[in-house]
């Protein structure tokens, strides 16, 4: 299985990935986290997160970027938190992918892929608008 959840801040998004993880395929469960926690309200949040997935199984591993050589289990149930921080850290990271962030977070997606029986990606909301948005 392959899922990308959507949202808003604080809408319920990781908890809805963790479920989707919970329930499907996959051993171990993986969490890969790529938000480096900067300050006193970066750590809240990563230690927030924590708190919410204790006891629920789940292995954390901490990765910035370069995703496409992160050895992962083969079969694993994975779940990346989030895009818009792994594709923040490849632009502007020293040691990510700067120009080549598009592919970097693309080749890096598709190899976990390649190595999980099930994959869940948390991403922010790209756009904004709400009901009137006329796209």
């Amino acid at each position: 299985m392959f899922a990308l959840v959507i949202g808003a801040a604080s809408s319920g998004k990781s908890s809805f990935a963790e479920d989707l993880i919970l329930h499907s395929p996959g051993n171990p469960r993986l969490y890969l986290a790529c938000m480096e926690p900067f300050g006193e309200e970066g750590r809240r949040r990563v230690e927030r997160h924590r708190s919410l997935r204790a006891g629920k199984g789940f292995q954390t591993l901490e990765r910035y970027v370069d995703l496409r050589h992160l050895p992962v289990p083969a079969g694993c149930a994975l779940l990346l938190e989030d895009l818009g921080n792994l594709t923040a850290n490849e632009r502007f990271r020293p040691d990510g992918a700067g120009p080549d962030t598009e592919e970097a977070v693309w080749q890096g997606i598709c190899h976990l892929r390649r190595q999980a029986e099930t994959l869940v990606i948390v991403s922010p909301e790209v756009f904004s608008g709400g009901s009137d948005w006329q796209g």
